[in-house]
């Protein structure tokens, strides 16, 4: 049910997509949202992430604005073969890319899309992470020991850093339990599910479900909603819209915009209307 624009599994996610495999003492959903995120975990995986360098991370999830996986992937790893990854050799990602040629680092991350755009903040953030805290690694120190609200404050200041791009640093880089990021799929699907309020914004999203799923599935209900939003519930042709019974949420889901009788899918506000 993947879209073809789409890489076939959330690169975040799976045995080779960083964070630690983790058990979860089962027991009874006090939220439906908990329900949905119990079942993703049995259908997916369940997972604690962090430690990921947050300066790279933040970079990483910048290059993904706008795109797939499969176009920023491989301008992240042309970025990190020129210009070197944090703590590698003493060499210092933050100072490469605060002193880098805008034009040739747009070269550099060309697949990821709106390169121009992304090259002139990458440089900018490196300089202001540069002056602020002196290198990556210090950055690094602050994203994972300073308050987590403050850190995401600080963060959202940054210009081009926006709440989902502040949210995946806090979770892949600081391990923040209680944070869940909300991107396209998840936004979506949280609304298409009657999980939030049809027409919440980004952030209104984020605070319901951050609201009722414990902070210890979060990460996890992150990642695998993203899987989820490939395989089963798509933008344009979820799997319920031929089949019920071919999505395996069907029993969790309002279908809030999906009309099965007469093929419409719409977003979840237009059909609150």
């Amino acid at each position: 049910m993947s879209d073809d624009s789409e890489p076939a599994e959330n690169i975040s996610g799976g045995a080779s997509g960083g964070g630690s495999a983790a058990d979860f003492e089962p027991a009874a959903a006090s939220t439906r949202a908990e329900t949905v995120i119990d079942r993703l975990g049995e259908l997916y995986w369940t997972k604690t992430y962090g430690g990921r360098d947050a300066f790279e991370c933040l970079v990483r999830t910048i290059l993904s604005q706008n795109t797939s996986d499969k176009a920023s992937q491989p301008a992240h790893d042309s970025l990190v073969a020129r210009y070197g990854e944090s703590g590698t050799s003493g060499d210092d990602l933050v100072t490469a890319l605060a002193t880098a040629d805008q034009q040739r680092l747009a070269e550099t991350i060309s697949s990821a899309g709106l390169y121009n755009q992304k090259s002139e903040t990458i440089v900018r953030l490196a300089g202001e992470i540069r002056a602020e805290y002196g290198s990556a690694a210090a950055f690094d120190e602050y994203v994972k020991d300073t308050d987590p609200d403050d850190v995401r404050e600080r963060l959202l200041d940054m210009k081009g850093v926006g709440p989902k791009t502040a949210d995946c640093v806090l979770l892949f880089a600081g391990g923040r339990a209680g944070v869940f990021p909300v991107d396209t799929h998840v936004h979506r699907i949280a609304r298409r599910m009657g999980l939030a309020h049809a027409d919440a914004d980004h952030e209104g999203v984020r605070a319901a479900l951050e609201d009722a799923i414990p902070p210890e599935k979060c990460g996890f209900g992150h990642t695998a909603m993203i899987q989820f939003g490939r395989e089963y519930c798509t933008a344009r042709t979820p799997a319920c819209l031929d089949d019920p019974d071919a999505c395996p949420l069907a029993d969790q889901c309002d279908q809030v915009g999906v009309e099965p009788s007469t093929g419409e899918v719409v977003d979840p506000a237009e059909a609150s209307e």
